[in-house]
């Protein structure tokens, strides 16, 4: 069976073509599916022989809503996606003054093992789909009312270890009969994969990348980001340098600030040496208390962002949102699982 959704315009074309359809057709299921259509039944200008050849060689991805929160706070909606296979992925609607932002998954899971990170815990689980991605950013529009206008790759999974994914993603996201969403309007999180930062930086897309550093010594780093072993921080600070020079973007360098780990002055003065010669934003993120970690939010988030000020480096705190809600990445999902296992014990 053919996932319709994955395929890029041109390629859905050439697919309705080998069904004995004219060119045009491509263009028409590619609207229909973009507009959150779940059946082929509801491609009304279609022919009805076209629809139900359709059926007979095609599936159409539409994830059901497992659980649903609504921050009273803020607004935040936190959502947790049962997929096709029964695995779940969580995506996070944020509204702003802007507009209204989507953290959404790239993987069910993910291997990276951040020592701070819910997500990690139970390892991945496999890739998503194309269609698995762009699913997020549709149904949390339709189901929330809410017109989506930027996206953030920063939900379960490491973006840069599905990337030919993610490629194909952006691609679907940002078409014109698409949802139409540019690529100015998308930030990409990685932990730190080098060679994918120099394929990005070789297609020389003008999304925003985001690099969560959570420390500039390696010694640090390789304690809380495993990652950091494969490719050492120097090797990634080089990395962030050539994509700067290659695509003129700034990078923003996410920090989870963990108490008497990362958060001393002379890591921020390393920081500050680090991104010399490169316009960087340093992204403070009070870190959030997973109950399996032994790494607690530290209490020098002020204290650090005035000392990164002080070198002339651009340096915010993340503004909490969804408080009052299992708003970080991998806990509702971590939730579901947890109780899940308990069901399956007592029975």
């Amino acid at each position: 069976m053919t996932d319709l959704k994955s395929q890029t315009l041109p390629e859905m074309t050439v697919f309705l073509q080998s069904l004995g359809e004219p060119a045009f057709r491509g263009k028409q299921v590619f609207t229909w599916l973009h507009r959150g259509v779940t059946d082929f039944d509801g491609m009304t200008n279609l022919s009805k022989p076209l629809r139900e050849k359709l059926k007979e060689t095609c599936f159409i991805t539409s994830p059901k809503v497992a659980r649903k929160q609504v921050s009273r706070l803020d607004g935040t909606i936190k959502y947790l996606w049962e997929l096709g296979d029964g695995n779940c992925i969580e995506t996070v609607l944020m509204q702003y003054h802007h507009g209204n932002t989507v953290c959404i998954s790239s993987q069910v899971g993910c291997r990276m093992g951040c020592a701070f990170c819910a997500s990690t815990i139970a390892g991945k689980v496999r890739d998503l789909t194309p269609a698995e991605m762009l699913d997020q950013v549709l149904f949390t529009q339709i189901d929330s009312g809410l017109p989506v206008s930027n996206i953030v790759l920063m939900g379960i999974g490491e973006p840069l270890d599905n990337l030919d994914t993610v490629l194909k993603f952006l691609e679907l996201v940002n078409h014109p009969d698409g949802m139409n969403i540019g690529m100015r309007h998308i930030s990409l999180s990685t932990c730190g994969i080098v060679p994918g930062i120099r394929r990005l930086a070789e297609l020389e897309l003008q999304l925003t990348l985001s690099v969560s550093l959570h420390a500039p010594d390696s010694e640090t780093r390789s304690r809380i980001m495993p990652i950091n072993r494969a490719y050492d921080v120097e090797e990634l600070f080089a990395a962030c340098h050539d994509y700067f020079d290659k695509t003129g973007r700034r990078i923003s360098f996410e920090y989870a600030m963990i108490d008497g780990v990362n958060d001393h002055d002379w890591q921020a003065d390393l920081i500050a040496k680090k991104l010399r010669g490169m316009p960087g934003h340093v992204n403070l993120i009070p870190l959030n208390d997973v109950v399996e970690s032994p790494y607690k939010p530290s209490r020098r988030i002020g204290a650090f962002q005035k000392r990164l000020e002080s070198h002339g480096i651009t340096a915010t705190v993340r503004r909490s949102l969804g408080g009052d809600i299992d708003a970080s990445c991998g806990q509702l999902r971590r939730k579901a699982m947890e109780e899940a296992q308990k069901g399956e014990t007592s029975q």
